[in-house]
């Protein structure tokens, strides 16, 4: 790709060269500096993990400020998959880069979304050659389900966490993904975080700590 992301870094607790990577993927109109602040939250969890955040490719286009991963303008399901597949390669270069600079591979590295961040996690995520350690998303959804049993190339761990007062991505998103997931042969669980809006609970951080802290164990 022409342009590279970019975005705020948690360098690993231990304070040494990082053995694990967590690749967190913002919503539309915020920045890497949104999630980032998810870092010092799980650090202790995994003290040799480094946490990034990179910016999504894209100015807001229905704000003054922030970024996205792809616009909804159209909120049409057509319109929604090309602007992922158009956001893909991005994704894809960054993560290539982050592994390669730091010497390490898939088996390593967890990627983590919120909202329009879950739909790249899972995107990019299941159609890598190599699986990553899991894929941790928040209040999303899956985009291209019916395409998915025929697109997919790897088949990490997932967790989904959704409030079910989600106001912005309703809570019934959480059932379709799942759904999508199970028929294309990914191993995915759930939690429904009851009155919470489009946003993150402390039984949604606990849960995705613990998520975290087990696919990323094993070396």
């Amino acid at each position: 790709m022409s342009i590279l992301l970019s975005g705020p870094i948690h360098k690993a607790a231990s304070g040494g060269a990082p053995r694990r990577l967590v690749v967190l993927l913002h919503g539309l109109g915020a920045d890497g500096n949104d999630l980032i602040a998810l870092a010092p939250v799980w650090a202790p969890l995994l003290p040799d993990a480094e946490f990034l955040s990179p910016n999504a490719p894209f100015p807001c286009d229905m704000a003054p400020f922030g970024r996205q991963w792809f616009s909804l303008q159209d909120r049409s399901p057509d319109a929604i998959l090309a602007g992922v597949r158009a956001a893909a390669p991005f994704l894809d270069a960054f993560i290539d880069n982050a592994l390669a600079t730091r010497g390490l591979d898939e088996g390593q590295l967890a990627l983590v979304g919120f909202s329009q961040g879950t739909m790249m996690a899972l995107h990019v995520g299941l159609r890598r050659a190599k699986p990553v350690a899991g894929i941790l998303g928040y209040s999303g959804a899956l985009i291209g389900a019916e395409g998915l049993p025929t697109e997919i190339r790897s088949r990490p761990p997932v967790l989904l966490v959704h409030g079910d007062a989600d106001e912005i991505v309703p809570h019934q998103a959480l059932a379709r993904a799942v759904q999508g997931l199970a028929a294309a042969g990914v191993t995915v669980e759930e939690l429904t975080c009851p009155g919470l809006g489009h946003g993150i609970d402390e039984a949604g951080l606990r849960r995705g700590g613990a998520f975290l802290q087990r696919v990323l164990a094993p070396l």
